[in-house]
């Protein structure tokens, strides 16, 4: 048995479904560990399911999140980190425990950036395990940490600037739990604590096997990073084969020129009028039709103009290509479709890595240079939506960029890794 730990949103659970069902083809059983609101969403693809307390959705609909969500101000991201670590102090404990009950009889163990604490699990269990992660983490002189705030652009202060935001965004992730995930080692796993430096430096020193979610296209593996780091390519989940569009989104999209996306997902503050105004008025300036899609908020509500549509969960494979432009926050995997469809992105960054995905894609020349979501405005969504659907340059980039990662076959090259770093454990045969 294979476990996949994984939390977080629907971004953060669906691209280890895609690589659950890759090892599934390749013979081996897998069970997915992550929130309870996620069980019918793993077992309905024919994954085996655990469950992780904690509920994402929740914490993104409390009143600091929801206020940093609708405007994207610093102040109020703070407001949300402070929030965060009240609920995490008894979430974390709960989430260990789960982690530890989650992987008893696995033969190894995969797990994200948020289930970082299985691999200690799996280090007491004496299993093989793996990280696989869809932000860059490991440390690299090639380009700053995903964590490195919108003001400061890439690569603009050097190698040894870039070394040390990984280090600095690494302690940040680790101090705040270091104390409770070190108690944890001690009391549940009787393994001594883990140093000051935290446990990515110490799977770096293990050279434990870590997979990276998204395109060596998008992303080229750092020639500082070793040979047990593979960058795998992206690991898309198809749309379900009874999946059909709804008639209404069908009807839209044909009757007239490629409409432009605007989704937020869980980055959608719940009372999204603001935020629909704005995107609407854009569009109405650039000349755009639009759809728009509802997410965990409530973005397009209301009375629509007859050029516009929201709609809810729509499979970003079948839908991005038939759009002239994708505007989204930035989160790994909603970059990795856009990009995948071969049109231009309009990155619109709250925080985490989607400052970092925004700028990687403006590098890329595929996409208008970000604008965050603290300095969004009509005039600017506007003239980035106008420069995406009309610079031809630019379409052309995109139109070759996309053509490249729909070549690519990551979750195929995501199970070679695996299979190449724990063997057939969690084989069928096994």
């Amino acid at each position: 048995m294979l476990t996949i730990v994984t939390a977080g949103s629907r971004g953060d659970v669906q691209p280890y479904v895609a690589l659950g069902l890759g090892l599934r083809r390749a013979g081996h059983q897998v069970r997915v560990a992550t929130h309870e609101n996620f069980r019918a969403f793993v077992t309905g693809h024919g994954l085996d399911f655990v469950p992780v307390r904690g509920d994402p959705q929740a914490i993104l609909r409390g009143a600091a999140a929801d206020a940093w969500l609708a405007s994207g101000r610093h102040r109020n991201m703070l407001r949300f980190v402070g929030e965060m670590r009240r609920v995490a102090k008894p979430l974390v404990e709960q989430m260990l425990a789960d982690f530890w009950h989650a992987c008893q009889g696995a033969d190894a163990v995969l797990f994200s950036v948020v289930g970082l604490a299985a691999w200690q699990v799996a280090e007491r269990l004496g299993v093989p395990r793996a990280a696989a992660f869809l932000q860059p983490l490991t440390r690299t002189r090639a380009f700053p940490t995903a964590g490195l705030p919108a003001a400061l652009p890439l690569g603009r202060f050097g190698a040894a600037f870039n070394w040390a935001t990984h280090v600095v965004a690494e302690q940040l992730m680790w101090q705040p739990v270091r104390g409770r995930v070190n108690r944890w080692r001690s009391t549940t796993l009787g393994l001594a604590p883990l140093p000051i430096a935290g446990p990515l430096r110490v799977m770096e020193r293990q050279r434990v096997p870590i997979l990276y979610g998204f395109s060596p296209s998008v992303l080229p593996k750092p020639a500082d990073w070793g040979d047990w780091v593979d960058v795998t390519g992206y690991w898309f989940l198809p749309p379900p084969a009874t999946w059909h569009p709804p008639a209404d989104l069908e009807a839209f999209i044909a009757a007239g020129s490629p409409p432009v996306y605007v989704g937020f997902g869980s980055m959608t503050p719940t009372n999204a009028a603001r935020l629909t105004a704005t995107a609407l008025e854009a569009l109405e300036r650039a000349g755009q039709r639009g759809v728009l899609l509802r997410g965990w908020g409530a973005l397009g509500e209301g009375d629509l103009p007859a050029w516009a549509l929201a709609v809810d969960d729509v499979p970003h494979e079948w839908l991005f290509p038939r759009m002239a432009a994708v505007v989204h926050h930035g989160g790994a995997g909603t970059t990795g479709a856009g990009l995948r469809a071969g049109v231009p992105s309009v990155l619109t960054p709250l925080g985490f890595d989607q400052p970092f995905w925004g700028r990687r894609v403006a590098a890329l020349g595929v996409g208008p240079e970000p604008v965050s979501r603290r300095t969004l405005t009509v005039e600017r969504l506007a003239a980035a939506i106008e420069r995406a659907v009309t610079d031809e340059a630019m379409r052309e980039r995109a139109a070759r960029l996309g053509e490249r990662i729909r070549g690519e076959d990551g979750v195929a090259r995501a199970v070679d890794a695996v299979e190449r770093h724990v063997g057939d454990h969690g084989s069928a045969a096994a």
